[in-house]
């Protein structure tokens, strides 16, 4: 038994007519004869009574025709369903942020399923690294939006769409450190709580190597959490000092040290290696590379 059969059996029975529904089939009569034929041999009953130059359903015929349409019917939603989650129309997208992809990604991305992807699912996951990489691994999750340098390189995990993101030292309008005179070194940073999201080794690195010892992310960090926006009510609030991606926050101001910071984060998409993909995940690709910039 195939589709194609029960389509022949349910244009029949709409028809009466094996010449008509040959014709709409764009099949010969005699191979519209034969297919029927063959399904009723296989079913063990016939399906129609030949009543004059009508074919009329028999009581088994009825039975059969409405489990055909409902067949014929759920293979065709399957059939748009695959063409709907291949053209990123339909299906679920499973997303893992990190802090910094989570301040500047979050908001346009669901703004964009909501509008633009209706019919898509989009599930959000926030939390650190290690725990996000976990999950992917476990395939609670589909994909992760992260800082790459804070991953640990893995065969099993595969990295791409990668941008690159200046850091900084940002503080409210009207701060201190605005109106200091002469050259602002970082030892002057530290009369005031530094915050920032867990940083990555290479960036701590860095600062060590700008600022000396005391600049590692574990001795002058005093307010430290996952979520950007917090971070940055906070200063905007505060004399704190802000160390994240100078996009997570435009309308903070940038101090400008000697030496300079010239620390930068490097966001990008981590998927399993040998796991399909969810075809909505395109649909994060692009957003990535609109929003995701200096």
């Amino acid at each position: 038994m195939t589709l194609v059969q029960l389509r022949h059996l349910i244009s029949l029975a709409q028809s009466g007519s094996f010449t008509r529904s040959a014709e709409a089939l764009f099949l010969t009569q005699p191979a519209l004869s034969r297919s029927i034929r063959a399904l009723e041999e296989e079913l063990g009953q016939p399906l129609f009574d030949r009543v004059g130059r009508r074919s009329v359903l028999t009581p088994f015929g009825l039975d059969a025709l409405q489990r055909a349409r409902q067949l014929v019917f759920d293979a065709d939603e399957l059939a748009s369903s695959g063409l709907q989650m291949r053209e990123g129309r339909a299906g679920t997208v499973r997303i893992g942020l990190g802090s910094g992809p989570g301040a500047l990604l979050m908001t346009p991305l669901l703004k964009t399923m909501a509008i633009s992807h209706p019919s898509v699912h989009i599930e959000v996951a926030r939390g650190p690294t290690d725990v996000l990489a976990r999950r992917l691994r476990e395939r609670e999750l589909d994909a992760l939006v992260v800082d790459v340098r804070s991953l640990s390189p893995a065969p099993d995990l595969r990295v791409s769409n990668v941008v690159e993101m200046r850091g900084a030292f940002m503080v409210r309008d009207g701060h201190p450190l605005t109106r200091w005179n002469g050259t602002l070194r970082f030892d002057a940073l530290r009369q005031f709580p530094i915050a920032s999201t867990p940083l990555s080794d290479e960036v701590a690195r860095t600062m060590v190597e700008r600022y000396g010892p005391a600049a590692h992310p574990s001795e002058c960090v005093t307010v430290r959490c996952e979520e950007i926006p917090s971070l940055v009510e906070v200063v905007r609030q505060s004399d704190a000092v802000l160390l994240a991606i100078r996009s997570a926050a435009p309308d903070l101001v940038e101090l400008v040290l000697k030496p300079a910071m010239s620390a930068t984060a490097r966001f990008g998409i981590v998927t399993l290696a040998r796991r399909a993909e969810p075809p909505a995940l395109a649909i994060v690709r692009t957003l990535i590379a609109a929003v995701m910039h200096d």
